[in-house]
């Protein structure tokens, strides 16, 4: 199957025409023509089945034929994680966590964050392809990159969890996870959390965890922190 991303798709949409990067796909690389079907998500949980009425690689048109709800999961998965040092690092992580199902992404500067700056429409791209890759019909949140700071003084629900090197007591990630429950992981940079960061995360709330017995990178610890989430609620 090959899936199709249009935001503005809803349940009152009967007809719509493809933008011209798909069109052209659907015409010319996927030689689709009148009569056939393909699918496309709005991204908010839906999957629609629509009959290609024109296959013209500038204004492919099709009508809706069918619509299917995906049922939401029981929890979301919010990844608060450092922007890496290397561009191509965080966009694997935002790739994977999008086929594994996170439900929200934020990027979090730290004291020793060696990279400030994040692309946001990139990195939209980036979900936006591994959802349509994965079949997935919920295409992730992505916040603005905001202070490690100003990102505690939000509300989170459910639990709250960090990830750090430190020395210290810290517990196992898949002994703290519940089912069910809305879970915040936060991830810090190449340079890990800095001690007063690890202490402010505690005193709102934010349990220590470990993710194992080696040192991780930073986008393989968030991996790592959300197929073990995703395991757990299986």
């Amino acid at each position: 199957m090959q899936l199709f991303y249009n935001p503005l798709l809803d349940n009152s949409v009967t007809q719509f025409t493809f933008p011209p990067e798909e069109s052209k796909h659907i015409a010319k690389v996927l030689r689709k023509k009148e009569g056939d079907i393909v699918h496309i998500t709005n991204g908010k949980g839906y999957r629609y089945e629509a009959e290609i009425l024109v296959s013209d690689p500038k204004r492919c048109r099709a009508t809706i034929v069918s619509k299917h709800k995906t049922i939401p999961k029981r929890y979301a998965l919010h990844m608060v994680v450092a922007p890496t040092k290397m561009n191509d690092r965080y966009e694997w992580f935002l790739e994977k966590a999008t086929e594994i199902g996170v439900e929200e992404v934020t990027p979090i500067i730290c004291d020793h964050s060696e990279r400030k700056v994040v692309k946001q429409e990139r990195m939209e791209r980036v979900l936006q392809s591994a959802m349509k890759q994965s079949l997935q019909t919920v295409l992730p949140k992505l916040n603005p990159a905001i202070s490690f700071r100003d990102f505690l003084e939000q509300e989170q629900t459910g639990l709250k969890f960090i990830a750090h090197c430190d020395d210290g007591e810290k517990m196992e990630l898949k002994r703290k996870v519940i089912s069910d429950m809305d879970i915040t992981i936060l991830i810090g940079p190449e340079g890990d959390f800095s001690k007063e960061e690890i202490d402010l995360a505690r005193k709102k709330g934010y349990i220590p965890i470990s993710l194992g017995n080696t040192r991780l990178r930073t986008e393989t610890a968030a991996i790592v922190a959300c197929t073990t989430v995703a395991i757990i609620n299986s």
